[in-house]
């Protein structure tokens, strides 16, 4: 058997690059979260928790598919919100998504949380500033989530409350 192995160059997609900072959106007085959900397993749980926890706010929920990015109608209706808090990134597509979509959100004046897994939040903030946002707010959970019963993913929901409430103040 034969095998060739070419080497080739390739362009890094979380490479530095020339663009221009662009500052994420303050919080302000938000009255009304807008969540959106990737509908990734463990995600609406992970949602529902912050929902239970947040009290005081009104929320607006959206649902978009797992590993691609929001249409146009699932993005207009998560921009309702002051704020917007996105889950789940816990693999690279998914990841990507998030953070993809945390940043139209954000271009269309609405601030955003995304909530990643701590395996893949290195990731998610190399590409929100790949893409000229290093300050995008992004909330580690602990991985896994995927393949947990619910009340496991709850109890990992409920230690980033205090994450989220930090950049609510």
């Amino acid at each position: 058997m034969k095998v060739k192995i070419i080497e080739r160059e390739v362009m890094d997609p979380l490479a530095d690059t020339s663009m221009d900072e662009i500052p994420v959106n303050s919080i302000g007085d938000a009255e009304t979260i807008s969540l959106l959900d990737n509908t990734k397993p463990g995600a609406d749980i992970i949602l529902r928790t912050v929902e239970s926890e947040l009290t005081g706010f009104n929320f607006i929920w959206s649902e978009k598919p797992a590993g691609a990015p929001a249409e146009a109608e699932q993005i207009d209706r998560a921009a309702r919100g002051d704020l917007c808090i996105l889950a789940l990134g816990d693999c690279g597509s998914c990841t990507t998504w998030v953070i993809l979509d945390a940043i139209r959100l954000e271009g269309m004046g609405v601030p955003t949380i995304s909530i990643c897994s701590d395996r893949f939040s290195g990731y998610a903030r190399r590409l929100a500033s790949a893409h000229g946002m290093p300050g995008l707010r992004i909330v580690e959970v602990e991985h896994p989530i995927a393949g947990l019963e619910p009340g496991a993913v709850r109890r990992k929901a409920e230690k980033i409350i205090p994450s989220l409430l930090d950049h609510l103040r």
